[in-house]
């Protein structure tokens, strides 16, 4: 396990920042501990010297203990700053891994994300990485003091007294050593207890995703008893954790504490018969467990920081791990130029249980197309591969002006609404600030006269399926008309609507084909079928083809 990972450095500025300013910061606390134990020594021997000659002090002492004062302080103040620069890096490298995940996340699309456990995910990212804050705020400012600190320290001794900087030299790898047996034997106890985290959080996750049918079916008590065993299975290996984090921290401590009582031995024997000064004595004393401390606690923050490790080596992981984004990108060169009309050629789609086309369309601007079929006949897939987000044999153009992506020529609606805990203008916007006449030019577009500043629960709560279905219509429908979009692509726009409403949403569809652009549903409803000026019967055993006349 190694004790910073470098793709973390790669991936994060601020990190880098940090790492920097923990050193400068180590490096002040290490000048300061010298000027200390070089003052203790120095105020020792004058007050001593000044008691053999008659106790007349000298009027260096002032000074000294000016400088003594003065150190102190310093000390404290990076010690400050060093707190302060943790905590502040710990809140922005979490911030960048999560905005840097989930956007590659978007980007590899839902085929990416279906081969893992959402809740897993969450996870990960929800209170896995919130363990960085031990860290950045312990572990890696102390790995930062102890590379600056260690020769530093270990220089001033072997000036201050060459037999004692010999002797600390050679007891000095002891620790490195012991933290080595110690990490090997905390690795598997470690990702254990991360794995554990991972399924606590699972198993809630999916209970309260599928409460309503296990109320449904009466299961709903069950759940009670597995979350209790994986909680349990997490509790008692967080105490095993802690076990052997105060083990290790005791062989640290004996080991450092046998070391620094050699050194004394060495040095009171030849205190006794006069072979060294008692101000070298005293500096060397005051220095030596100095040069054992950082590199003890770093091994002892080791253990309190596995989580946020282990944390963010998944994460790392997940962003290293490209070789599994098969994203179909072949779009590439068409976004270079522009394009007028949606074609595809050729475009298939192979899922586990259905193969979907090979289709073609040309479809020019002020087209209605529909993708009819029966549900899992894979319309969804098809709208998907259009939108780029999932692997597919053949060529999508889509309409647009050049220098623009995918992304960028497309609005469109999910089946699923998938609203946030908000208003209804920040559901349609997906933005804390929406345009207010934006928003309500598409609610009424989609035929729904509800408050834009209604509050809505997470997933919808608050607004029945119909209305939540209709939000997500306005949703693209407010970035058609506030982006220029030329391309709309709606799934299953009216399944939850009744005929009045449907009708409402059929209207609108028209207007936005007559209005230039190129609209794509998903539908296996009658009315929406009749619309259509191109049907394309997805499922179908042959080719489909589809153009306007």
């Amino acid at each position: 396990m190694k004790p910073l990972d470098p793709r973390l450095l790669r991936l994060s500025r601020s990190a880098r920042g940090f790492i920097a300013a923990a050193a400068a910061t180590g490096l002040l606390r290490t000048v300061a501990t010298v000027a200390i134990a070089w003052g203790i020594a120095a105020a020792v021997t004058e007050v001593v010297d000044a008691v053999h000659h008659g106790g007349v002090v000298p009027g260096a002492f002032v000074p000294t203990l000016w400088l003594l004062g003065g150190a102190v302080a310093l000390r404290a103040v990076a010690a400050w700053a060093t707190d302060d620069l943790a905590g502040r890096a710990a809140a922005t490298v979490k911030r960048e891994l999560r905005r840097t995940v989930l956007a590659r996340a978007a980007e590899r699309g839902p085929a990416w994300l279906a081969a893992r456990s959402s809740a897993g995910f969450a996870t990960t990212l929800g209170p896995g990485l919130d363990a960085l804050d031990a860290y950045f705020g312990r572990y890696l400012p102390q790995l930062a003091l102890t590379a600056v600190a260690t020769p530093v320290l270990l220089l001033a001794i072997g000036v201050g007294d060459l037999t004692s900087g010999v002797i600390v030299l050679c007891a000095l790898p002891v620790v490195p050593v012991f933290m080595v047996l110690i990490g090997l034997a905390t690795q598997s106890l470690q990702r254990r207890q991360s794995d554990a985290l991972a399924r606590l959080g699972g198993a809630f996750t999916e209970a309260v995703e599928g409460l309503a049918t296990l109320k449904v079916f009466g299961r709903a008590r069950r759940q009670v008893g597995r979350i209790a065993t994986v909680t349990d299975e997490h509790r008692r290996g967080t105490l095993g954790v802690l076990r052997l984090s105060f083990v290790s921290g005791f062989a640290l401590e004996l080991a450092a504490s046998l070391s620094v009582a050699l050194v004394a031995v060495t040095i009171g024997i030849r205190l006794v018969d006069g072979s060294l000064g008692l101000g070298a004595a005293m500096f060397v004393l005051v220095l030596a467990p100095e040069a054992f401390a950082p590199i003890r606690q770093v091994g002892a923050d080791f253990h309190a920081a596995q989580d946020g490790v282990e944390a963010s080596t998944a994460v790392l992981d997940v962003l290293d791990d490209d070789h599994e984004h098969d994203t179909h990108d072949g779009h590439d060169d068409e976004d270079r130029s522009s394009a007028d009309a949606l074609v595809l050629d050729g475009v298939t789609v192979r899922r586990p249980d259905v193969v979907v086309g090979p289709v073609d369309l040309r479809a020019a601007p002020g087209t209605v197309v529909v993708l009819a079929g029966p549900s899992g006949s894979g319309k969804s897939s098809l709208i998907a591969a259009i939108r780029g987000v999932l692997p597919h044999d053949g060529t999508v153009v889509v309409p647009g002006d050049a220098g623009t992506t995918r992304d960028e020529r497309i609005s469109w609606s999910d089946q699923r609404p998938r609203l946030v805990r908000g208003t209804v203008a920040e559901n349609v916007a997906l933005s804390a600030t929406p345009v207010p006449e934006a928003v309500a030019r598409a609610l009424g577009a989609a035929g729904l006269g509800v408050d834009p500043g209604l509050q809505v629960g997470s997933g919808g709560a608050g607004l029945s399926g119909g209305q939540a279905q209709r939000v997500a219509l306005a949703r693209a429908l407010y970035r058609h008309h506030r982006s220029g979009t030329r391309l709309v692509l709606l799934d299953e726009p009216t399944s939850a609507l009744d005929a009045e409403a449907e009708a409402r949403v059929l209207q609108t569809i028209r207007l936005l084909a007559d209005d230039g652009a190129v609209v794509v549903v998903a539908s296996h409803r009658p009315a929406v079928i009749a619309a259509a000026d191109v049907r394309i019967d997805v499922g179908s055993p042959a080719p489909v083809e589809g153009a306007r006349a």
